[in-house]
């Protein structure tokens, strides 16, 4: 890790050339990357990264510089060219050093770096295996495993010093079901802020034969119907629409510059009164979580809705700078070479009163989605247009037969207001990769089933 005195020193000489605030953030990490393509290893990567970023703000604006393999020396040129950038005239404030802080969200109990490559390449063949052993359908599959080590030291003109212990576990299967020139695809893959010991959650052979299951399943579907209906969308990834189509519109990156429709409207009713929404970045072990956010502020939950009221924005210092309102610790960024901006870490629709088999049976004719897909979303308007992964019709009540080739499509601020019923099911484990201007992150989604009382759906029946 690098030097707290360097640290100071070199925001000092940052901030000698004008400035309201600076911070440094210096990371150093280690990724392994293996995938298993039709039964062969096509790709095996290890990878080592050190680099730091240095950031002044100036009233509503910042500059950013970064450089590799830090060396004091070089920190401190970084610094001088910051101050001869910044030109602000009278020199920042630096305040008193703080001694280093630091905490233990997420436990690691067996460090992914301690066991052999030699190991994480036999997972892969196991699930291959699994998979193609589910059903003779089983075509094609493609097995990924990921692990990443981040260690990372925040210091900020505040006095403020922390680092953070960053470890992530993915595995993911792709399989691929075929029946003469029909061909469907299932696909899961699981994420945590674990070690080794993820695999005792989640075995590789559970993880393809739920990819498998999928595939299969879709293979022999009907194809969706297509129109507006009442939808059920479960658990789980589910959440990926309120992340996408409402989430991102919450962060004072779109908020602060008035270019969400949510701006302005703080306190406001913007859903259903049964909606609360969470976005928790102190969930322990989980995928979206750390100690800390990207600019050295504690993770914490924010209540983001409460029974339809918008009463939380996500905030980095910068959006608290130009909304005047506190940070909310979701600066974040994907690696040194990105200043932080504003960003969801676990965000989730909370559990409701209902049992996901209530909501069904209020409906006569309808859709289930029990699993989501990818998608697109127009920000500033929250119109959106996603995939459902695994999809059922609904008749009578109750669930009636799988269909394939269903997209939802809708607008993220009128869908929180036609949620009709919320399950208690949660569960706040969908993970993923989120991009935005600060790179791409790992982000959970989640939320208990829901029943959206009239949806557009997408289909080709």
């Amino acid at each position: 890790m690098i030097d707290q005195t360097a640290c100071f020193d070199a925001l000092r000489t940052a901030l000698s050339g004008g400035g309201d605030y600076c911070d440094l953030f210096f990371e150093n990490r280690r990724d392994t990357a293996v995938t298993l393509d039709g039964g062969k290893i096509k790709e095996l990567s290890t990878g080592l990264t050190v680099g730091v970023g240095l950031r002044v703000i100036v009233g509503n604006n910042f500059l950013y510089m970064y450089a590799g393999n830090p060396t004091p020396e070089r920190l401190l040129d970084l610094a001088r060219r910051m101050a001869d950038a910044t030109a602000a005239g009278k020199a920042g404030n630096l305040g008193d050093p703080r001694p280093a802080e630091s905490r233990e969200l997420s436990p690691i109990r067996i460090d992914p770096v301690s066991v052999d490559l030699s190991r994480k390449v036999e997972l892969l063949g196991r699930a291959d295996s699994a998979a193609r052993e589910y059903s003779p359908k089983i075509a094609e599959t493609v097995v990924r495993y990921a692990d990443y080590e981040q260690n990372v030291s925040i210091a900020a003109s505040d006095g403020r010093f922390v680092t953070d212990r960053r470890v992530r576990t993915r595995f993911s299967v792709t399989a691929v079901a075929g029946e003469g020139e029909r061909k469907e695809t299932g696909m899961y893959g699981p994420g945590r802020s674990l070690g080794w010991e993820f695999f005792e959650v989640f075995p590789p052979e559970e993880v393809a034969r739920e990819a498998a299951r999928i595939a299969v399943l879709m293979l022999e579907a009907d194809h969706a119907p297509q129109g507006k209906m009442p939808v059920v969308i479960d658990n789980g990834f589910g959440g990926v629409i309120f992340h996408e189509a409402c989430g991102h519109a919450l962060e004072a990156t779109s908020v602060a510059d008035d270019a969400s429709v949510f701006s302005g409207r703080f306190g406001e009713m913007i859903a259903s009164e049964v909606v609360g929404a969470v976005d928790d970045g102190a969930v322990p072990n989980a995928w979206g979580s750390a100690a800390f956010d990207d600019e050295g502020e504690p993770t914490r939950r924010n209540q983001l809705i409460t029974d339809g009221r918008l009463t939380c924005y996500l905030i980095d210092r910068l959006g608290s700078i130009k909304m005047g309102m506190p940070v909310t610790g979701n600066a974040r960024r994907e690696s040194y070479k990105y200043a932080p901006t504003s960003r969801m870490t676990n965000t989730f629709i909370l559990a409701g009163p209902h049992t996901r088999e209530e909501l069904i049976e209020t409906i006569d004719e309808g859709l289930y989605c029990a699993d989501m897909g990818g998608g697109s979303v127009n920000p500033p308007t929250t119109d959106f247009n996603f995939a459902v992964r695994e999809a059922y019709l609904i008749k009578n009540g109750k669930i009636d037969r799988p269909v394939k080739g269903a997209s939802l499509i809708g607008k993220g601020s009128e869908i929180l207001r036609t949620i009709e019923m919320v399950a208690d099911n949660l569960d706040i484990n969908g993970t993923g990769m989120c991009g935005s201007r600060s790179g791409s992150i790992p982000a959970n989604v989640g939320q208990p089933a829901i029943k959206v009382s009239g949806l557009v759906v997408g289909g080709r029946s």
